[in-house]
């Protein structure tokens, strides 16, 4: 993910490519962005789709503005419920794009292209582009996703919380200003630039590194007792807290090992504290 705010006059232009994994913020009114919401003829336009997707297969939310929820579902169908939130003409200029594909399915919101930028583009995992000036006209479009059991779920969002309660399925969770917030019976990861992180796990043997990350704010995570990883935590500004046995390595590092090992737990923020917590 690439995004770029940089200023020139009153306009902001924030482009946003899900192909890079960086995050850079230009110009000296970054400070005022985003405008101030004005809700004076706002209209909230419905969108929904509903559909199979196979366990082991993945349901993937790519938002920009406007907050991500997942629950588990009761049926066996994947079902997205999602709100355009903005004035009429700005909320129609909005689609939102539904891409099958080997991997499962996908939906983002897409908004209009920014002139001088490459097209805006619905593709799933790092693929694809979205640009998008002045906030998108301040239309926020959020996701409601019931996500079945053994379904993946991916949600990759902007401005705004991404969270995940309650799934019986893997969750992989990221936003840039927001905090995200996981929950399930398996595995997770889950990371911001600006916002908090909070995560419990529920299975103790993973098969790959698993990553709780931030700039800033803090990083809660619960894993089961049972579990087999090496832990690296750091927080050299904050302090580290743990119900598993840590030795610090540097100051504001602190490494160790849980049952027989495993895959890399890795817990990190430049300005907040870290909890690790034993589950059940």
């Amino acid at each position: 993910m690439r995004r770029i705010l940089q200023a020139g006059g009153t306009a902001l232009v924030m482009a946003w490519s899900m192909a890079c994994g960086d995050v850079t913020i230009n110009g000296p009114d970054w400070p005022k962005w985003p405008p101030k919401d004005n809700p004076a003829g706002q209209v909230r336009v419905p969108f929904d789709w509903q559909g199979q997707v196979a366990p082991g297969r993945q349901i993937e939310i790519k938002g920009i503005s406007g907050d991500i929820r997942a629950i588990a579902a009761s049926g066996s169908d994947v079902v997205v419920k999602a709100t355009k939130i903005g004035q009429p003409a700005d909320v129609a200029a909005v689609s939102i794009d539904v891409v099958p594909h080997a991997l499962g399915v996908t939906l983002c919101a897409v908004y209009p292209d920014v002139a001088g930028l490459p097209p805006n583009s619905c593709e799933p995992g790092l693929g694809g582009n979205m640009s998008v000036r002045d906030n998108g006209h301040g239309v926020d479009v959020e996701f409601t996703v019931e996500v079945p059991d053994g379904v993946t779920f991916v949600g990759r969002n902007v401005t705004g919380d991404v969270v995940a309660t309650g799934l019986r399925s893997d969750a992989f969770v990221s936003t840039t200003f927001g905090d995200a917030r996981v929950s399930t019976t398996r595995l997770a990861t889950a990371r911001t630039v600006w916002g908090s992180v909070i995560a419990s796990i529920g299975l103790p043997d993973w098969g790959q590194d698993l990553e709780f990350t931030t700039t800033t704010g803090d990083v809660t995570v619960t894993i089961p007792a049972a579990t087999n990883a090496r832990v690296q935590a750091a927080a050299p500004s904050g302090s580290i807290t743990s119900d598993f046995p840590l030795t610090q390595a540097t100051p504001g590092d602190m490494r160790g090992t849980i049952g027989g090992g495993g895959p890399a737990l890795k817990l990190a923020t430049l300005k907040g504290d870290i909890a690790l917590r034993r589950g059940g």
